[in-house]
């Protein structure tokens, strides 16, 4: 009788290890600063994937899941690990949908998460560095590195039969990372890059770099920045004294703040950025409808399956605690496993308590590679009539 009431009482102690709790999710995005207007978007995302787990109501014994969040403002990194370290000391999150832009990602990681243990899955922090930093296993990204997004947008120049091109990088680790990505590709295939200068968000004028890059000249001018900052401030420029009038946009332009900003006014310009494509975006697109918000955001979608990943890997490590669930957030990403769209993380969570594998596929046909780099696909953007319009995916 002794040993059944020990045995009995460990059973309970191990029950309540695994009961019912409040699992915080922190979202760190910039909710002020140069891409604020992308925010909103990809907040909802990150949410729908939280409102879609707690109305299944079985992850980890019925838990529930609060999103919590904080600005980062994209660019100032104090304020970024002063709103890390308040979700994570302060609020006790269990993993963060974050950061947005790269150089308050790595800051965050390097100051905050890295050193409490905490999983960080960004949807939009696309720095090549962010590939080989120490991260102890805690950082994934649901967007693909600038290293492939330079290679891409130099082929996309090139296909135009457009040879010479000026570039104008916002002066951060994004903006030099991309920057100096494509620069390398582009002139690997026989381009030429005939200025490769920096530009600071903020001012009130950009007459002085735009003349720099004019003197430079070139066919086109590829404009790697914010749009809610000193990217649209050298497009204005640019436009006001007709130095350039095709420009190409990287992913950090690519907001329908652009097409309001200057409609007609840049037709015939392009871009890219990364986007799925197939049955699990076109799923993922409704059910944003259907929750009050655009789904074809820029990294609403990634946000969308930041937060998925992240609550599935829980399931499938039947633990909240980050250094537990960490080494099953690949597992659920990638194959074997029955595949998963967006509408499904309650089923997801039912093969899972069952002994079933999952292959998470998502809103933007989430693939994982080492270590935690997603393997990306892009859609091709044009501008014509002052309208944007997808043309295909690569």
């Amino acid at each position: 009788m002794k040993k059944l009431l020990l045995a009995t009482a460990a059973t309970a102690l191990l029950t309540g290890a695994a009961s019912a709790e409040e699992i915080k999710l922190g979202i760190l995005f910039g909710f002020t600063g140069p891409l604020e207007t992308m925010s909103p978007d990809m907040q909802r995302g990150a949410e729908l994937a939280i409102s879609e787990v707690n109305e299944a109501g079985n992850l980890l014994e019925g838990s529930t899941v609060r999103a919590v969040t904080g600005d980062t403002t994209c660019i100032d990194a104090a304020a970024a690990t002063a709103a890390a370290e308040r979700l994570i000391t302060a609020e006790g999150v269990h993993g963060i949908v974050g950061g947005m832009c790269s150089g308050e990602t790595i800051a965050i990681l390097e100051n905050v998460a890295l050193p409490n243990g905490v999983v960080m899955v960004s949807p939009s922090a696309t720095s090549p560095a962010l590939s080989t930093i120490e991260d102890n296993g805690l950082f994934f990204r649901t967007s693909p590195s600038d290293a492939r997004q330079g290679e891409v947008m130099a082929d996309l120049i090139l296909e135009k039969d457009i040879d010479t091109v000026a570039v104008s990088y916002t002066n951060n680790d994004y903006g030099k990372g991309l920057a100096d990505s494509f620069a390398a590709s582009f002139t690997e295939k026989g381009g030429t890059v005939t200025v490769n200068s920096a530009h600071d968000d903020g001012k009130p004028d950009y007459s002085a770099e735009v003349a720099a890059l004019a003197s430079a000249g070139g066919d086109a001018l590829v404009v790697v920045g914010y749009v809610d900052q000193g990217g649209s401030g050298i497009v204005r420029g640019a436009l006001d004294t007709g130095a350039f009038d095709t420009f190409v946009f990287p992913d950090g332009m690519i907001s329908n703040t652009l097409t309001s900003s200057f409609g007609s006014e840049i037709d015939g310009s392009f871009g890219q950025n990364p986007a799925g494509e197939g049955e699990g975006r076109d799923t993922f697109v409704e059910l944003a409808e259907a929750a009050g918000f655009d789904g074809t955001g820029t990294f609403a979608g990634e946000s969308y399956d930041a937060a998925a990943l992240i609550l599935l890997a829980m399931a499938k490590a039947g633990s909240s605690d980050p250094n537990v669930y960490k080494d099953s957030v690949v597992d659920i990403a990638n194959e074997p496993g029955e595949k998963i769209m967006p509408g499904e993380l309650g089923r997801a969570i039912e093969i899972i308590a069952e002994g079933g594998d999952v292959d998470y596929v998502g809103a933007t046909a989430v693939e994982l590679i080492e270590p935690g780099e997603s393997a990306g696909v892009y859609r091709e953007l044009s501008f014509e009539g002052g309208e944007m319009s997808v043309v295909g995916y690569r």
